[in-house]
């Protein structure tokens, strides 16, 4: 099993800057994509970034440009760096580790932007 635990998240005004942080523990061998999803009130939640094992990473349109998913192999950390923060990226914020037959979820971090 993998066990996700996140941190990072906060109050931050228009233009800031946070880093998310997600480290992963147990079977992280078989951990083959780890992503950042975000959920804001009355919308689904959606996919902002990903990075698999090969170290494929994907993002959000929405995100481009302005966040950046990285890998700490030594900590087993993954990393979602989240600069030029505007009002519409306020969500939940949950790291998620995919494996061949398992999904873990982190407990979520709540990610506030202010105008």
């Amino acid at each position: 099993q993998v066990q996700l635990v996140e941190s990072g998240g906060g109050l931050v005004q228009a233009g800031g800057s946070l880093r998310l942080s997600c480290a992963a523990s147990g079977s992280i061998s078989s951990i083959n994509v780890m992503g950042w999803y975000r959920q804001a009130p009355g919308k689904q939640r959606e996919l902002v970034a990903s990075i698999t094992k090969g170290s494929r990473i994907n993002y959000a349109d929405s995100v481009k440009g302005r966040f950046t998913i990285s890998r700490d192999n030594v900590k087993n950390t993954v990393y979602l760096q989240m600069n030029s923060l505007i009002p519409e990226d306020t969500a939940v914020y949950h790291c998620a580790a995919f494996t061949i037959a398992t999904t873990a979820w982190g407990q979520g971090t709540q990610v506030t932007v202010s105008s």
